[in-house]
Protein backbone atom coordinates (compact mmCIF):
# COMPACT_ATOMS: atom_id res chain seq x y z
CA UNK A 1 0.00 0.00 0.00
CA UNK A 2 0.81 3.51 -0.97
CA UNK A 3 0.96 6.36 1.56
CA UNK A 4 -1.73 8.08 -0.34
CA UNK A 5 -4.10 4.40 -0.14
CA UNK A 6 -3.40 4.44 3.58
CA UNK A 7 -4.25 7.82 4.10
CA UNK A 8 -7.92 7.37 1.77
CA UNK A 9 -8.48 3.97 4.15
CA UNK A 10 -8.06 6.25 7.10
CA UNK A 11 -10.38 8.40 5.75
CA UNK A 12 -12.92 5.89 5.76
CA UNK A 13 -12.17 4.56 9.15
CA UNK A 14 -13.01 8.10 9.95
CA UNK A 15 -16.05 8.71 7.89
CA UNK A 16 -17.68 4.79 9.82
CA UNK A 17 -16.57 6.34 13.06
CA UNK A 18 -18.64 9.61 13.15
CA UNK A 19 -21.75 8.12 11.87
CA UNK A 20 -23.51 8.27 15.31
CA UNK A 21 -21.50 11.37 15.59
CA UNK A 22 -18.26 12.71 16.72
CA UNK A 23 -18.44 13.73 20.33
CA UNK A 24 -15.69 12.15 22.21
CA UNK A 25 -17.52 10.98 24.78
CA UNK A 26 -18.93 8.03 22.18
CA UNK A 27 -15.47 6.77 21.17
CA UNK A 28 -16.12 7.31 17.97
CA UNK A 29 -13.42 4.76 16.86
CA UNK A 30 -13.76 4.00 13.17
CA UNK A 31 -12.12 0.11 11.47
CA UNK A 32 -12.00 -0.53 8.21
CA UNK A 33 -10.18 -4.03 7.22
CA UNK A 34 -8.37 -3.95 3.37
CA UNK A 35 -7.88 -6.95 0.98
CA UNK A 36 -6.48 -6.40 -1.98
CA UNK A 37 -7.48 -2.91 -2.19
CA UNK A 38 -10.71 -3.24 -1.44
CA UNK A 39 -12.60 -2.64 1.77
CA UNK A 40 -14.42 -6.01 3.06
CA UNK A 41 -15.23 -4.69 6.49
CA UNK A 42 -16.11 -1.40 8.27
CA UNK A 43 -17.39 -0.95 11.55
CA UNK A 44 -17.07 1.59 14.20
CA UNK A 45 -17.20 1.18 18.33
CA UNK A 46 -20.48 -0.29 19.38
CA UNK A 47 -19.80 -0.59 22.99
CA UNK A 48 -22.12 1.49 24.51
CA UNK A 49 -25.37 0.50 22.18
CA UNK A 50 -24.73 -3.64 22.66
CA UNK A 51 -23.57 -3.21 26.03
CA UNK A 52 -21.08 -5.61 24.96
CA UNK A 53 -17.31 -4.40 26.41
CA UNK A 54 -16.06 -6.37 23.62
CA UNK A 55 -17.59 -4.60 20.51
CA UNK A 56 -14.61 -2.28 19.93
CA UNK A 57 -14.57 -0.74 16.45
CA UNK A 58 -11.48 -3.43 15.34
CA UNK A 59 -13.40 -6.33 17.03
CA UNK A 60 -16.63 -5.87 15.09
CA UNK A 61 -14.67 -5.51 12.30
CA UNK A 62 -12.87 -8.65 12.67
CA UNK A 63 -16.25 -10.32 13.51
CA UNK A 64 -17.51 -9.32 9.83
CA UNK A 65 -14.61 -9.68 7.60
CA UNK A 66 -13.89 -13.13 9.34
CA UNK A 67 -17.21 -13.95 7.25
CA UNK A 68 -14.95 -14.00 3.96
CA UNK A 69 -12.73 -16.46 5.00
CA UNK A 70 -13.41 -20.42 5.53
CA UNK A 71 -11.15 -20.19 8.85
CA UNK A 72 -12.04 -17.40 9.95
CA UNK A 73 -8.28 -16.00 9.57
CA UNK A 74 -7.65 -12.55 8.01
CA UNK A 75 -4.44 -13.14 6.31
CA UNK A 76 -2.99 -10.10 3.91
CA UNK A 77 -5.72 -8.03 5.29
CA UNK A 78 -5.01 -4.66 6.16
CA UNK A 79 -6.65 -3.07 9.53
CA UNK A 80 -7.22 0.41 9.66
CA UNK A 81 -8.33 2.16 12.93
CA UNK A 82 -8.92 5.49 13.69
CA UNK A 83 -7.24 4.96 17.24
CA UNK A 84 -4.14 2.95 18.46
CA UNK A 85 -5.54 -0.51 19.28
CA UNK A 86 -5.91 -1.56 22.85
CA UNK A 87 -4.91 -4.65 24.13
CA UNK A 88 -7.80 -6.87 23.46
CA UNK A 89 -7.69 -5.51 19.78
CA UNK A 90 -4.06 -6.01 19.66
CA UNK A 91 -4.10 -9.44 20.78
CA UNK A 92 -7.14 -10.25 19.00
CA UNK A 93 -5.16 -8.95 15.59
CA UNK A 94 -2.33 -10.82 15.92
CA UNK A 95 -4.80 -14.40 16.27
CA UNK A 96 -6.49 -13.12 13.33
CA UNK A 97 -3.62 -12.93 11.41
CA UNK A 98 -3.88 -9.68 9.54
CA UNK A 99 -0.76 -8.83 7.60
CA UNK A 100 -0.69 -4.85 8.93
CA UNK A 101 -2.34 -2.47 11.31
CA UNK A 102 -2.64 0.95 10.60
CA UNK A 103 -3.80 3.67 13.05
CA UNK A 104 -4.26 7.53 13.08
CA UNK A 105 -4.07 8.72 16.78
CA UNK A 106 -1.84 6.94 18.86
CA UNK A 107 -1.93 7.02 23.00
CA UNK A 108 0.25 10.24 23.51
CA UNK A 109 -1.94 11.99 21.08
CA UNK A 110 -5.35 11.50 23.24
CA UNK A 111 -6.94 10.91 27.02
CA UNK A 112 -5.25 8.59 28.94
CA UNK A 113 -8.93 7.26 29.47
CA UNK A 114 -8.88 5.12 25.97
CA UNK A 115 -6.13 3.06 27.31
CA UNK A 116 -7.05 0.22 29.92
CA UNK A 117 -3.09 -0.55 30.73
CA UNK A 118 -0.66 2.60 32.17
CA UNK A 119 2.21 0.77 32.04
CA UNK A 120 1.84 -1.72 28.71
CA UNK A 121 2.31 -0.13 25.14
CA UNK A 122 0.25 -2.51 22.73
CA UNK A 123 2.98 -1.70 20.15
CA UNK A 124 5.04 -3.87 21.96
CA UNK A 125 2.53 -6.71 22.00
CA UNK A 126 3.30 -6.91 18.05
CA UNK A 127 6.87 -6.80 18.53
CA UNK A 128 6.75 -9.47 21.01
CA UNK A 129 4.71 -11.81 19.41
CA UNK A 130 5.82 -14.93 17.69
CA UNK A 131 5.01 -13.38 14.41
CA UNK A 132 7.35 -11.77 12.12
CA UNK A 133 5.27 -11.42 9.33
CA UNK A 134 2.82 -8.01 10.83
CA UNK A 135 3.30 -5.01 11.23
CA UNK A 136 2.20 -1.63 12.26
CA UNK A 137 2.42 1.77 11.96
CA UNK A 138 1.01 4.67 13.56
CA UNK A 139 0.15 8.36 13.08
CA UNK A 140 -1.72 8.30 9.81
CA UNK A 141 -4.04 11.36 9.60
CA UNK A 142 -2.72 11.68 13.17
CA UNK A 143 -4.66 15.36 13.75
CA UNK A 144 -7.90 14.23 11.79
CA UNK A 145 -8.11 11.19 14.20
CA UNK A 146 -7.31 12.18 17.56
CA UNK A 147 -9.82 15.74 17.02
CA UNK A 148 -12.00 12.96 17.72
CA UNK A 149 -11.02 12.24 20.84
CA UNK A 150 -10.62 13.67 24.39
CA UNK A 151 -6.49 15.11 24.26
CA UNK A 152 -3.97 14.32 27.07
CA UNK A 153 -4.76 17.71 28.78
CA UNK A 154 -8.79 17.50 28.75
CA UNK A 155 -10.46 16.68 31.60
CA UNK A 156 -13.55 14.20 30.51
CA UNK A 157 -16.32 13.56 33.24
CA UNK A 158 -15.31 10.87 35.80
CA UNK A 159 -18.64 8.84 34.80
CA UNK A 160 -16.91 8.41 31.09
CA UNK A 161 -13.41 7.46 32.28
CA UNK A 162 -14.08 3.61 32.61
CA UNK A 163 -10.49 2.96 32.36
CA UNK A 164 -9.43 5.20 35.04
Amino acid sequence: MTEIDDENFMRAALKIATEKGSDPSLSPIGCVIVLDGQIIAAERNQVSENRDVTAHAEIMAMRSAGKHFTDGELRDAVLYTTLQPCGMCTMASIWSKVRRIVYGAGRDDVHRMYFEARHVNTLDFIADAYRDDLSIEGGVLREECAALYYGPGDHPPESEQGNI
